[in-house]
């Protein structure tokens, strides 16, 4: 005797007999491979198939009675639930409509808002997988693959004992009055006094806790301001390439996009006919160039002019190896135009949804509210007190001591094996902070895609830069980020050497008689 159930597979899940059966009667309903009226095999012979007792079977199909799945009566048997006529319809549904014998649901009327995210989604390049600062992005679970693909730092560079005992200890604290008490929208009042010290302290930025609000990692920032200032018949600037969560946020606003074109020096500012700006000054995303001084107050300058407000991203710029971080925009802005968004998701985990963003005093109001629909209490409260008890205390600036020590030499060791064993393929742009290294490559598109499929063959991946940039103009050249916070030396060489390898075997690259004897040939 044959069965539709998916028996077997319900209970690898839930590993409860009586359960796992119910489960894979309704999944059978659901999916039509039962149809209305259709009689169910009795107790003993479904007991017989699956070797179950026929108490399990008969507790499985009370629970379907009792919700409708199924009727049963007295001598006659079991059947599911409905008749013929309503499973193929005789014409359309209020909700539906009506399609080969199916009822098909009509598609949600969504709003212009909601038709345009979905457009974003699926016109959004996927050349690897991951897309994003480093928010989701992580390396391959492979054994054997090398994945340069930015990943934040791995997991073994956080102090998560040390983070797990600050977590608990304030889960203890809250006792049975519950988290959330006494918090509103804006977040922990500890948690931002930490924030605003350290900012003015380390950034220059004079800002107190009451200018701080703390979101669910940058991107929530961005978002909210894209919906609060941004709309059809409005403009907005955003660097190119840039960040592609930037990009869908604004896509979604209906407003238009102004590509701010970036060289050695960052964004190149233009008198541009826009309301808002989202920039990178201090580690411009992906290319990693600093904003120069002057281009700085010239933005301020526009802002000013124009009446606009600029959204400054410092996403990583907590990583530099060459000494002080670079001051903020927001330090040089004396008319309160500049928002800025950090977060702390590239310091501890991608998965620690704990950002923030200085806003003006103008714009504080409208934020909270837009926030409130959200998030009415603050999310990750025991979170948000934890950090700064961590901060307070000294143990994060002890963390980020060790990651900048360690990461450094990381960085050094990338650049010094992509000089050695890639040059003449790719080009590296300078830069002395930051989780990856962004580099141009100096070939034809075709010869490029050649070696990026030859290296996934080989094991090595990198995250391909055309997903950064605005189809706008002239394409271009291929370009390459190349993560490294989340390796060791030896995968650095090991991903060098494979690419070197691929390149060789391509004739992209000739060996010569100095590298004849490197180990990376």
């Amino acid at each position: 005797m044959s069965s539709p159930f998916a028996y077997f597979a319900k209970l690898s899940d839930c590993g409860s007999k009586h359960l796992a059966m119910y489960l894979a009667i309704r999944e059978a309903i659901g999916q039509g491979k039962l149809s209305p009226g259709e009689k169910l095999p009795s107790t003993r012979q479904l007991a017989a198939l699956y070797g179950l007792s026929r108490g399990s079977v008969s507790l499985a199909y009370e629970m379907l009675s009792a919700e409708g799945f199924v009727q049963a009566g007295v001598g006659q048997g079991t059947f599911v639930a409905g008749t013929e006529r309503e499973e193929t319809g005789t014409g359309p549904s209020p909700d539906g409509r009506e399609s080969g014998g199916e009822t098909v649901p009509e598609p949600p009327r969504l709003t212009k808002w909601g038709l345009r995210l979905q457009e974003t989604q699926s016109a959004a390049p996927r050349s690897d997988g991951s897309e994003g600062h480093y928010d989701g992005d992580r390396p391959a679970d492979e054994a054997d693959v090398v994945s340069f693909v930015p990943a934040g730092l791995g997991p073994d560079r956080f102090p998560w004992h040390e983070w797990k005992a600050e977590v608990a200890q304030q889960w203890r604290s809250f006792g049975a009055s519950g988290a959330a008490d006494g918090h509103g929208t804006e977040g922990s009042l500890a948690l931002r006094k930490a924030i605003a010290g350290r900012l003015r302290r380390e950034r220059g930025i004079p800002c107190r806790e009451e200018d701080i609000v703390v979101t669910s990692g940058s991107m929530q920032a961005i978002a909210l301001l894209s919906q609060l200032l941004l709309e059809e018949g409005k403009a907005a600037v955003i660097e190119n390439p840039g960040y592609v969560g930037t990009r869908n946020a604004v896509k979604a606003t209906g407003a238009a996009i102004v590509a701010g074109r970036t060289d050695g020096g960052g964004i190149v500012p233009r008198d541009w006919d826009a309301e808002l700006l989202f920039v990178t000054p201090t580690r411009q995303f992906p290319t990693g160039v600093v904003l120069s001084y002057e281009r700085r107050l010239s933005l301020l300058a526009w802002a000013s002019r124009r009446g606009a407000w600029i959204v400054e991203d410092d996403y990583d710029s907590d990583f530099r190896w060459g000494g002080r971080p670079i001051e903020p925009l927001k330090a040089l802005d004396r008319e309160g135009r500049v928002v800025y968004v950090g977060t702390f998701s590239r310091s501890m985990s991608a998965s620690m949804r704990i950002g923030f963003a200085v806003v003006p005093q103008e714009l504080m109001q409208p934020f909270l509210l837009a926030k409130k629909l959200y998030d009415p209490y603050p999310t990750g409260i025991a979170e948000q007190q934890a950090l700064a008890n961590w901060m307070s205390s000294g143990g994060y600036d002890r963390h980020m001591r060790k990651m900048r020590r360690v990461l450094g030499k990381l960085e050094n060791k990338l650049r010094a094996c992509l000089d050695a064993d890639l040059q003449g393929l790719f080009t590296a742009f300078p830069s002395d902070a930051g989780l990856h290294v962004y580099a141009r490559w100096e070939g034809t598109e075709e010869a490029y895609r050649r070696l990026l499929e030859a290296c996934l063959r080989r094991g090595v991946k990198w995250k391909d830069g055309s997903a950064y940039d605005i189809p706008v103009g002239e394409k271009p050249p291929p370009s390459a980020l190349f993560g490294f916070s989340h390796l060791n030396e030896r995968q650095i060489e090991d991903g060098v050497r494979r690419i070197r390898q691929a390149a060789l075997a391509l004739g992209e690259l000739r060996a010569s008689p100095e590298q004849g004897g490197n180990v990376h040939d």
